[in-house]
């Protein structure tokens, strides 16, 4: 869709403009950011109720189960870890943990925690709280682990502790009770980034054995869940109060250690069709709502509300699943690749300013690689390599995920429709399989099965080029079935190499490698935008997504 000069002036003089970006491994300084209006007084009683409109209900509440966008929304204001996110760097700042230091050649890392701090149930934080949750997502069981692919500790640490040989985990020791020193196996260059990661927030070790945290014996909106799932506990400003078939409501934390900002209430609320979340906010239902999509963008700009875009820091892509035999012949995948009008799709579905996408670093990263190669559009090469590969017809079942907008994927019924398509043109033989996202989308795309072509995307929860290549290609998996032993060590060696121009390169050719044997077909770097009401003076956007409702800033 063409840019407008009305929805350019809203974005630039919108009063909550907060575009931030995440500043690379190299150190690129970031821009600085916009001006912000002092934040209340910490002794100030937060009095306000805060209405946030979702694309779904949460996955589970969880973090160290549920990866999805909504729950981590949630769970970020519940449970904190010890390392935060820098609003306008995306580099560790402290958080439970005030300071650290390195030793041992980047093998043990040693933390000193804040004091005076008790989780929601009024248990004390401490480093044996710390080290029992290292510990509980180190022995996660297999069984645990096939039922919650949200999982994030092997993405990063590599193993479980039933192949401790293989994981970059090695142990937690609480040296005193605001002591506790992390060793890894080997140098892990991106580790303090990735503790910032949602999935390594502390939970109260008395609640995760109360509520049986491993054991996954409950059911919320169609998803299981362990009883700590339906009510985490954590040390964040904010206690879960109720989660209700189409909402979740959070109460203010009233012994919350640090500054505790405007709002006393936060309602979530399910509306899982774009239009029903920009007419709840016209309606004044809401005070905001993520994943505007084109449709709403257009009707937002007439409306004069505001609208905060993100910088780009995910990747929306097809993946393809060499467990299935015919793709597992590399002129089929780049039939798929040059059957694929990524400029077309871009246009139709996404918020201008979006990019095509011919890896999955994105262009911030160090790492990203500006020769990269990509076969382009071309029908005609795409059915050229059919009849080289003697493609018979075979079916394709191609699934995507219905009544859910995503960041990276804001109308997927649509991207789905105009992708099978072009496929289609060139001679695959598609079949839909539609899964309502609530149904187990996430479960079936990323486990083995039938599924030859879905639709997804990988949101950055750090800035790091491992945090994109590591979990999706770093090792054989049930999404793609991708397995190259060459990129998955280089994947290892570039974690643990020092930041710098060497590390850079072994991330080029790591893009490179990739991209030419086609285990998935990367798409767009998507621009993600929220819409927000009048009565917000301004809203802590991230590309990361670290965003926490203390920073929300409200009229009087």
């Amino acid at each position: 869709m063409p840019s407008s000069p009305s929805r350019r002036t809203v974005l630039t003089t919108g009063a909550a403009l907060l575009a931030l970006s995440v500043t690379s491994c190299t150190g690129i300084p970031a821009p600085s950011p916009s001006p912000a209006s002092p934040s209340p007084s910490p002794t100030a009683e937060p009095t306000e109720t805060f209405n946030f409109g979702t694309a779904v209900q949460p996955l589970g509440l969880d973090p160290a189960l549920s990866s999805d966008v909504e729950s981590q929304r949630i769970t970020r204001q519940i449970l904190e870890g010890l390392v935060g996110v820098d609003q306008t760097t995306g580099k560790p700042t402290p958080l439970l943990a005030t300071e650290w230091s390195e030793s041992n050649e980047g093998r043990s890392y040693t933390f000193k925690l804040r004091s005076g701090v008790t989780f929601h149930d009024g248990t004390p934080f401490n480093a044996d709280a710390v080290c029992t949750n290292f510990n509980r997502w180190f022995a996660f069981p297999e069984e645990l682990r096939r039922q919650a692919p949200g999982s994030s500790f092997k993405g990063v640490f590599k193993a479980h502790s039933d192949q401790p040989e293989l994981s970059i985990f090695k142990s937690c020791t609480a040296v005193a009770a605001d002591t506790v020193q992390i060793d890894l196996t080997q140098r892990f260059t991106a580790f303090l980034q990735a503790l910032t990661l949602p999935a390594f927030a502390i939970a109260s070790p008395a609640a995760l054995a109360a509520g049986n945290a491993d054991v996954l014996d409950q059911n919320r909106a169609g998803q299981a869940v362990s009883g700590f799932g339906a009510n985490p506990v954590g040390t964040g400003p904010f206690i879960l109060k109720s989660w209700d078939e189409g909402s979740v409501t959070l109460a203010g934390n009233t012994s919350y250690w640090g500054d505790r900002g405007q709002i006393a209430t936060i309602n979530f609320v399910a509306y899982n069709h774009p239009q029903a979340r920009l007419q709840a906010l016209l309606d004044g239902k809401i005070d905001g709502y993520d994943a505007v999509t084109v449709g709403n963008f257009d009707q937002l700009v007439k409306r004069g509300k505001q609208i905060v875009q993100r910088d780009p820091f995910s990747v929306m892509y097809l993946g393809i699943n060499q467990e299935i035999p015919v793709l597992q012949n590399q002129k089929v995948r780049q039939a798929i690749e040059l059957a694929i009008d990524k400029e077309t799709l871009i246009r139709k579905f996404f918020i201008d300013n979006t990019a095509v996408a011919t890896q999955f670093v994105p262009p911030k990263i160090s790492g990203f690689n500006n020769d990269a190669p990509a076969l382009g559009h071309d029908p005609a090469k795409a059915k050229e390599y059919l009849k080289e590969a003697a493609y018979a017809g075979e079916e394709l079942r191609f699934y995507y995920p219905l009544n859910v907008t995503r960041p990276y994927l804001p109308t997927p019924e649509k991207v789905y429709a105009e992708i099978s398509r072009q496929l289609t043109a060139v001679g695959f033989n598609v079949r839909p399989v539609p899964v309502d996202w609530s149904e187990g989308y996430l479960q079936k795309v990323q486990s083995p099965g039938d599924h030859a072509l879905h639709l997804l995307g990988w949101n950055g929860s750090y800035s790091d080029a491992d945090n994109f290549v590591g979990p999706l290609f770093g090792e054989k998996n049930g999404e793609f079935g991708y397995q190259d032993p060459q990129v998955f060590s280089k994947i290892n060696r570039a974690r643990g190499m020092p930041e710098g121009q060497e590390r850079d390169e072994q991330y080029h050719t790591i893009n490179a490698q990739i991209a030419a044997t086609v285990p998935a077909v990367p798409v767009a770097f998507p621009i993600s935008a929220l819409a927000l009401s009048d009565r917000v003076v301004s809203y802590p956007a991230s590309p990361v997504l670290n965003e926490v409702f203390t920073k929300v800033q409200l009229k009087p």
